[in-house]
């Protein structure tokens, strides 16, 4: 029996793969061939979407320095998804909470508002060059119909019968709640009717809202023009529930052809559609296990209920949480299947999931614009503990670097056929249970060539490298040579994780450490970058990708 450590700090959490006598299944050489002459509309950037849900980590100085870098990493604007933005309290963060405190009432019931929180966390988005994508909610305790006991005792429940999940006692004090707010930004904040993003509650079809679903369709209808009596043209969608199911039909339905009960009128306006949608993840036999199929599966049921409705034929769709699992704030300490988080895996599983996604919303003929990552940081935590996170302690994950490549594929889409694809159709029958999917994203900006390549699997088990075998048609202008440039995730690339491990899982990193991790986390190259010579409009290259890993080579002229 033979044995891989995938994601640990030895201390005190250990995820070890074990299997028995058997490599998985790796092809032989995969043929990958780009076809640069050919190239075809703009690639779509779905992935500049991020969130996590402690608002008041936003002000820290981690969370600041992250904001930043997925900032520039992303040549799209940056969108930026918080939790409790409206929640009662002292504006002190602690796992699954966070508070603002904007509104409370004085002893004789009048509203008494304050920005001050709110503030900080919306100055600290604009200033990083992220924008908002702003939740409304969830209910301050003295608008709750039922403000006792107000807030969750612990971070995973149980959450029923607590007031920060009621309905408003007064609808009239919530519309002017959104006013108020409305009103506040836009004097505060240029643009911001025009390019912020707006939404109403979290997952209302789950245990987040105790009212029924009625109360949530009313509570939209007067959010919604509330907020656009003060922005007329501000981006308002929703429902973000957790599933497609229902819920969602049942919303959508109402706001297409029912009637409003504010306005008298058919319909209820709806700028965007957001829905969730997470993979699935287990640990048994002694490894981790992901699945690719499970989320999408969600993405093609949640397109398939919006392509039902003509009238939202167009309306861009926000998957507000798409991710491999739930439960970003368990870390793998308490729950060893999320070890994936620290390690490359989670980077590959994201790039295929970006690409397919995007096949898939073609396929539907539907408008996705965005597929949200629900992991950012979490602030003064244990080193690696297996929380999805981009960051730890201010040190960028294998992941992250994904994103960094995703960033680069600006340009016009290329024809990309591998090999080594296992492809949507398949995906989304069996998953990627046998053979790996080596297969990638190209892109073309007149200067140069760019081509992102995965090898993915669910299965977190050891595997042989697949040997590649890149074949890249060029335009004739490219002339008779490429500079090329071959950037690697993997075990030893762009892998801040595999260094902390090898200076033995630090939780208090001297400087000449935190040096060492903060060159590991950059995004590495395989080699020196190069000159090649161009045959009859071609370049071929050769090398190979380890299981899990990720390159993005870049040729220019």
């Amino acid at each position: 029996m033979r044995m891989m450590s995938i994601g640990v700090r030895k201390c005190f959490l250990m995820v070890v793969v074990v299997f028995a006598g058997r490599i998985c299944a790796q092809p032989s050489t995969v043929s990958v061939r780009v076809d640069a002459t050919q190239a075809g509309k703009p690639l779509k950037h779905v992935w500049q979407y991020y969130g996590y849900d402690e608002c008041n980590y936003t002000t820290t100085p981690d969370c600041k320095a992250l904001m930043r870098t997925v900032a520039e990493i992303n040549p799209e604007p940056v969108y930026l998804r918080q939790h409790f933005l409206l929640n009662s309290g002292d504006g002190i963060a602690t796992p699954k909470w966070s508070s603002t405190n904007v509104y409370t009432e004085d002893s004789s019931g009048n509203p008494v508002y304050d920005w001050r929180i709110m503030d900080g966390i919306m100055d600290a988005v604009t200033a990083s060059g992220c924008r908002p994508l702003v939740e409304i909610g969830l209910m301050p305790k003295d608008l709750s119909v039922r403000p006792d006991p107000y807030r969750p005792p612990k971070p995973f429940g149980p959450n029923e019968g607590v007031g920060v999940f009621f309905p408003p006692k007064d609808y009239e004090k919530w519309a002017e709640l959104i006013r108020r707010w409305a009103r506040h930004t836009k004097a505060r904040y240029n643009n911001a009717e025009e390019i912020w993003l707006w939404e109403l509650w979290n997952e209302p079809d789950i245990f987040y809202f105790q009212g029924t679903y009625e109360d949530y369709e009313k509570l939209f209808e007067y959010t919604e023009q509330a907020l656009h009596e003060v922005m007329p043209a501000a981006v308002f969608g929703g429902p973000h529930v957790a599933g497609v199911g229902k819920f969602l039909r049942r919303f959508l339905t109402h706001c297409a052809r029912e009637k409003n009960s504010l306005t008298g009128k058919t319909g209820t306006r709806l700028d965007y559609i957001g829905f969730h949608a997470k993979g699935g993840i287990d640990f048994k036999e002694g490894y981790v296990r992901m699945s690719m199929r499970g989320q999408l599966q969600k993405h093609q049921r949640g397109f398939a209920m919006v392509a039902g409705f003509p009238e939202f034929r167009n309306t861009p769709i926000i998957i507000g949480e798409a991710d491999p699992d739930g439960a970003a704030g368990m870390p793998a300490s308490l729950s060893p299947e999320r070890g994936y988080r620290n390690v490359p895996a989670y980077g590959a599983y994201v790039a295929a999931m970006m690409k397919y996604s995007l096949d898939l919303a073609e396929a539907e003929k539907v408008n996705l614009k965005g597929m949200l990552t629900w992991a950012f940081m979490f602030d003064g935590m244990p080193w690696f503990d297996g929380y999805r996170t981009l960051a730890t302690n201010g040190i960028h994950k294998p992941v992250l670097n994904a994103f960094k490549m995703l960033g680069r594929l600006k340009g016009n889409e290329l024809s990309l056929t591998s090999s080594g694809a296992v492809g949507l159709d398949e995906i989304l029958k069996a998953s990627v249970r046998s053979r790996p999917d080596i297969n990638g994203m190209a892109v073309a900006d007149g200067q140069s060539v760019k081509i992102l390549i995965w090898n993915y699997h669910d299965y977190l088990v050891p595997s042989e490298s697949a040997p590649i075998q890149l074949k890249v048609k060029l335009p004739p202008d490219f002339g008779s040579k490429a500079r090329v440039t071959h950037y690697r995730i993997d075990e030893t690339h762009s892998n801040a994780y595999a260094k902390w491990l090898e200076l033995d899982s630090p939780q208090n990193p001297d400087a000449q450490m935190l040096a060492a991790l903060k060159a590991a986390m950059e995004l590495q190259t395989l080699e020196p970058t190069r000159v090649i010579d161009i045959s009859d409009n071609q370049v071929s290259l050769q090398f190979d990708l380890p299981r899990f890993g990720l390159s993005l080579i870049i040729l220019r002229k």
